[in-house]
């Protein structure tokens, strides 16, 4: 009886969606996205059955208006959620983060593809290899086998940072395939983790080195680098000095060491706005970029 009542309480405010008063339609959109999730189907079912005419395009913006912020609501609580959480699955925020422009992604099926990576990897790998003939054999399978590469043709496109579209085109960003780079790598424990650069993000491979100046071993620190959008090219902090000068940025510790889970995720957001910016998509840039500021507010 519950149900039926809500269901009945969504489609009463749907039929009122066409009001010309703009206050009425602000508290009828405000009041379907607190529905969330549940509204959608009925949303859609609208927009199937309005007929295609010319004076039906305020009602379509209007519709595609309230199912963008169904998304934003639930993209912003999963989130915070997992912002919050004291152990953080990075593959979990990614999926919201793509499931916010592909709302039917199958949580199990992507999970399943990246367990067939890492199981191509698994085979060819053992613990008795050093770590740069672990990551040449990481390489073979990732880039050789699954045949991944940065997406240097459509490099703005959206879809370079979504996990079910890097997964099927085998092509994203320099996050993207440094994200999925290391995704794999931490699923078979090996230390790869991720480095925030100024207008590129790079992964590290972490151990222990002796300081010959003060005679002792320093632990999980980067032993190479790793360049997970050209190839898996391995590269050292001597380069990234380099970079960093050709960008005229000052050489400052962070850019050397490994970023948190959230700093790539905040990453993550700021890219995919920057996408949504240079495709014309102002409305999912800016609640991309607003989600950003709150979440940086509440956690950073």
């Amino acid at each position: 009886m519950e149900q039926d009542a809500r269901e009945r309480e969504i489609q009463a405010l749907i039929s009122m969606i066409d009001d010309p008063d703009p206050e009425v339609f602000r508290e009828i959109f405000l009041k379907i996205i607190q529905m969330g999730y549940d509204a959608l189907p009925f949303i859609e079912e609208a927009e199937v059955n309005m007929p295609d005419k010319k004076p039906d395009k305020d009602l379509r913006k209007r519709i595609t208006s309230i199912k963008n912020g169904i998304h934003y609501e639930q993209l912003s609580a999963d989130l915070f959620a997992w912002a919050a959480s004291p152990e953080k699955d990075l593959l979990s925020a990614w999926l919201s983060v793509s499931r916010y422009n592909y709302p039917d992604i199958c949580d199990s099926e992507i999970r399943r593809e990246i367990g067939n990576i890492r199981q191509d990897v698994w085979l060819e790998i053992n613990e008795n290899l050093t770590a740069l003939e672990q990551i040449k054999v990481f390489n073979h399978v990732f880039y050789g086998i699954h045949r991944f590469q940065g997406n240097l043709e459509d490099y703005h496109d959206p879809d370079n940072s979504l996990i079910n579209r890097v997964l099927k085109t085998k092509k994203g960003s320099p996050l993207s395939m440094g994200l999925l780079y290391m995704l794999v790598a931490r699923s078979l424990d090996l230390p790869v983790k991720g480095i925030n650069l100024p207008e590129h993000f790079v992964l590290a491979y972490m151990g222990e080195t002796l300081d010959s100046s003060r005679m002792k071993v320093k632990e999980d620190v980067p032993l190479f680098y790793i360049n997970a959008f050209s190839g898996g090219d391995l590269f050292s902090a001597r380069e990234i000095n380099k970079f960093l000068k050709k960008l005229d940025f000052e050489p400052l510790p962070e850019f050397f060491r490994p970023c948190t889970d959230l700093e790539i995720l905040m990453r993550m957001l700021n890219s995919l706005a920057a996408s949504y910016d240079t495709t014309g998509d102002s409305g999912k840039k800016s609640d991309l970029e607003n989600l950003r500021n709150r979440l940086e507010e509440s956690f950073a």
